[in-house]
């Protein structure tokens, strides 16, 4: 190889570590959070999720979403990134009131059936994942359509449902986060996570 093509061609660590596990952690997190309020348990934790939404919802499953990029792991980055930006994105309308307001009700119902359709075709590709994923993703599906018939609907049960597919949303993804990592560290499978289909 010439020096030249060897100052062009990027080396990516062949040790970098499995970035699922951080990308799911954040997202359960924040997910569990934010479902408790929506299924009407705790009304502060709407106000407490700004906080994960922006940095461990968001930021660091940006990240996580990069790293699976760098590992060739399309499903994975595209599921991250896409994810971490919901969360910003989310961030961003519930400390810009003026923009929620001019949203309306219809505003963030057509906002969470764009995420509903993204969810969907992503849970076709979760198929190929493991079964924790695929869970996951199914969850997650009929969390975001449970929200959003709720916001077009002006259902408060609606919307309570959705909060509760979302608690069972971050357990999934916790199980999967505790697997990654415990696994690892342990060098074996202590926690199953399901051969893909």
């Amino acid at each position: 190889m010439s020096s030249t093509q060897e100052m062009s061609t990027p080396r990516w660590s062949t040790t970098v570590a499995d970035p699922a596990a951080l990308g799911l952690a954040g997202f359960a997190m924040t997910t569990f959070v934010l479902s408790l309020a929506n299924v009407g348990l705790i009304a502060g934790a709407g106000s407490s999720v700004l906080g994960l939404a922006l940095f461990y919802g968001g930021i660091a499953q940006l990240l996580a979403g990069m790293w699976e990029f760098v590992k060739g792991n399309t499903f994975g980055a595209v599921a991250f990134s896409s994810y971490g930006a919901f969360w910003l994105s989310f961030w961003w309308l519930l400390t810009n009131p003026e923009a929620a307001k001019a949203a309306g009700s219809a505003g963030v119902a057509a906002y969470l059936l764009a995420w509903t359709i993204f969810t969907a075709f992503m849970t076709i590709g979760a198929v190929k994942s493991s079964k924790v994923v695929l869970l996951v993703f199914i969850a997650l599906t009929l969390t975001f359509l449970a929200l959003t018939i709720g916001e077009f609907a002006g259902s408060t049960v609606i919307h309570n449902i959705g909060g509760g597919l979302g608690i069972v949303t971050a357990l999934l993804a916790w199980y999967g986060a505790a697997a990654s990592v415990i696994n690892s560290t342990w060098k074996r499978t202590v926690l199953p996570v399901g051969a893909p289909s």
